[in-house]
């Protein structure tokens, strides 16, 4: 090997150390080398052959040694002696490449890191202050080769405490590193170190190895301490190693379970964004991650994106999402993913008619016109909006049609997007038959999707619940939401709020409360505002008046803790429209049984609150409305009941109330009147309130008109019978 040939057995710094005297730079003491030799020898050679190794095994050993030799000769030219630590050094090194972990341990732990240490840190800041060093401890300066063979030492160590499984005992031995070269250097290492120095380089494998070996060792905290030391400190590490431990500690942050405190302040900039918990400090590395790929310092790693889809929807920025991926280069997502992840953030984000223009361009002929998941979700878009319920209808057919057949899950998906479709469709039909047809079709799959899932799928039992209370089948309904409440075991407030519905509409009204106060033992307080309401309708209806007035009461006081305790951090914004929502809800309900009880000035308040919440919300102008009607200012009430629906066409209540009101006044003609309820009827034809109204119009007609009049009473009366305290849906 390059002329240099040794016997077998005999060490490999017989032939590097002089055989006269070596100097030990921890005792200052001079040793033979010979008790030096034999000293190394004895812990190793017993390892070396019972491993089967010597200078014969093949060229892969003698390459290691060769590129040791060489580097011990490079100290050796530097005039600088090998001591017992270095040599201790080199042969643990040697060991633990060769695969005798333990037994280069036994070397490494013959070498004294804690005295040694503060001697590399001098020698480090020597170097890196570019003048003449004097310690107290008057102690000869350690050679560049001499510290780095030194770290490299340590860092083996660690490592070879890894693989024995001793993860705490590791990650302190490599903690030893970074303390050592951050306290002689804190700016990082300066470039004026030789270039075949491997300092540097194993400083940053010590930065990358320190937080993985905590993370073994259990100490979540320490682990991200850790990432946030390699990631704020000046190491010199380059870019991808960066970005390697970025999106390690991105996985920590978000799926770590555990929460981590925010970073210190003092390692911030002034004016720097300071992440206040997990989720932002993630995103805040993800978004870092993204520039540096469009900025081409690093290469496309598809699992940023996916771990930025995850962060960004849990922390209810969808419309930070959406423009994320729209800024993407082109190429780094297909476009088709790129429509369907868009189409999702815009559907959650409640913007219905962007993510279904999105899916259209997906499912061009252009595109991918069969892809199952994007009909799918264009069906759910269409199912919740009339408008479209026919488009519907037709993405789910094309679903089913280009499913495999022995998928029950998705093929039970695709009946119950086709049912919710048929059922919305139904209720625009022009035509009671046409209605009547598409209900009975929307049961049908339905049904269908049930059996399919063996009464297994919420969602599935949840809108079969809901269409057989809607056509009125309220004992098929009942039986339905049982079903539903034990497969959720009481887990989802609508299963409870739908339950009670349905059993108001048997006029079980004690029975509904009851089932309601069941609801809140179970719920956390900030999701009860729905069930509060309810349980307020169902008082209502019992004729309790002023208990209606307390729970509503809770429900105001529920929502301005709410607001008070989220003010600060990220949270979903659909939490915060919920909230207003129900808000406005609340005093418009206040203030029509203010005005039921005649107590104008507590009616005036409540409207006054709802108006200065939304000044534009057509509740509040027909609630405006009922309060001059019933004052006897009908005028007055009609001008009110206008702007309601002005505000908002389909505003059912304001339609009655105008058509009331005129009927009233007679200054107009009776099919203006007339007009008002049908197109009211073509909106909900479960209104019995409309059914009556028009009733009594056929009636004050007289004539053939009696005859329609009766069907008109009689449907009201029905549907009366079963109206609940509030809309199914």
């Amino acid at each position: 090997m390059h002329g240099r040939k040794w016997k077998k057995g005999q060490p490999i710094f017989s032939r590097l150390v002089p055989h006269n005297k070596m100097k030990c730079l921890c005792s200052g003491e001079q040793l033979k080398v010979d008790e030096m030799i034999r000293s190394s020898e004895s812990v190793t050679t017993k390892d070396l052959s019972a491993s089967g190794y010597s200078s014969q095994n093949g060229e892969g050993e003698q390459r290691l040694d060769t590129i040791n030799i060489e580097e011990a000769e490079s100290s050796l030219r530097e005039g600088v002696h090998l001591n017992y630590e270095e040599a201790r050094a080199l042969l643990g090194r040697l060991e633990y490449q060769r695969g005798n972990t333990e037994a280069a341990l036994r070397v490494f732990d013959g070498i004294d890191i804690a005295a040694i240490a503060p001697k590399i840190k001098i020698s480090i800041s020597k170097r890196t202050e570019h003048r003449k060093f004097r310690s107290h401890w008057d102690v000869p300066l350690m050679s560049i080769h001499a510290v780095s063979l030194l770290v490299e030492a340590i860092y083996f160590k660690a490592r070879a405490l890894q693989d024995l499984g001793r993860f705490k005992e590791a990650a302190q031995t490599c903690n030893i590193i970074l303390d050592t070269v951050e306290s002689a250097s804190p700016e990082g290492l300066p470039e004026n170190f030789t270039t075949d120095c491997k300092l540097q380089e194993t400083v940053c494998k010590a930065v990358e190895l320190l937080p993985e070996l905590w993370k073994l060792a259990g100490f979540s905290h320490e682990t991200i301490s850790s990432y946030r030391r390699a990631l704020l400190g000046h190491w010199n590490l380059n870019a991808e190693s960066v970005a390697k431990i970025q999106k390690e500690f991105v996985i920590i942050l978000l799926y770590g379970g555990c929460d981590a405190s925010p970073p210190n302040l003092r390692s911030q900039m002034d004016g720097s964004f300071i992440p206040r918990n997990n989720i932002e400090e993630a995103i805040l590395l993800l978004m870092i991650l993204l520039r540096k790929f469009t900025l081409k310092r690093i290469e496309w790693d598809p699992s940023i994106i996916d771990h930025l889809i995850f962060a960004l929807s849990i922390s209810g920025q969808l419309n930070s999402l959406a423009s994320q991926i729209e800024e993407l280069l082109p190429r780094v997502l297909e476009r088709k993913e790129r429509y369907y992840t868009l189409a999702l953030c815009y559907l959650g984000e409640d913007d219905n008619l962007t993510a279904l223009s999105l899916l259209k361009k997906l499912l061009s002929a252009m595109e991918d016109p069969n892809c199952v998941k994007a009909l799918l979700l264009a069906s759910k878009v269409c199912g919740g909006n009339s408008t479209y319920a026919e488009e519907g209808v037709s993405f789910a057919r094309r679903a089913l049609s280009n499913l495999d057949r022995g998928c029950d899950q998705m093929e039970s998906v695709a009946n119950c997007l086709l049912g919710i479709s048929l059922s919305s469709q139904a209720r625009s039909s022009a035509s009671d038959s046409e209605r009547v047809s598409r209900q009975n079709e929307a049961l049908e799959v339905l049904e269908r999707a049930e059996r399919m899932m063996l009464g297994k799928d919420h969602r599935i039992l949840f809108n079969l619940c809901l269409e057989n209370a809607e056509q009125r089948k309220l004992d098929a309904a009942l039986r339905y939401a049982k079903q539903l409440l034990k497969l959720e075991a009481g887990s989802n407030v609508k299963g409870w709020i739908l339950l009670a519905r349905i059993l108001s509409a048997q006029k079980r009204f004690v029975d509904a409360e009851t089932i309601v106060n069941a609801a809140l033992d179970q719920t956390g307080k900030w999701s009860q505002g729905e069930l509060l309401r309810t349980k307020a309708k169902v008082q209502i209806a019992q004729g309790k008046l002023r208990n209606a007035v307390d729970t509503y009461t809770h429900i105001l006081a529920t929502i301005q803790l709410r607001t008070k305790s989220f003010s600060v951090g990220i949270k979903s914004s659909k939490g915060g429209k919920c909230d207003r929502s129900l808000e406005i809800e609340t005093w418009h309900d206040l203030a029509n049984i203010y005005i039921s009880m005649s107590q104008w000035r507590d009616a005036e308040v409540c409207l006054s609150k709802l108006k200065g919440i939304s000044p534009y919300s057509a509740f509040g102008w027909h609630a405006t409305g009922k309060l001059y009607e019933a004052k006897g200012l009908l005028k007055e009430a009609l001008g009110a009941y206008t702007k309601a629906l002005d505000l908002e066409p389909t505003h059912v209540a304001s339609l009655v109330s105008i058509a009331t009101v005129l009927r009233q006044l007679s200054n107009r003609p009776m099919p203006v009147v007339r007009g008002f309820l049908t197109n009211a009827l073509q909106l909900d034809r479960t209104d019995h309130i409309t059914w009556f109204n028009l009733g009594l119009l056929y009636k004050a007609e007289g004539g053939r008109s009696v005859l329609e009049a009766t069907e008109c009473f009689q449907a009201a009366a029905l549907l009366e019978e079963t109206a609940p305290v509030e809309p199914f849906r």
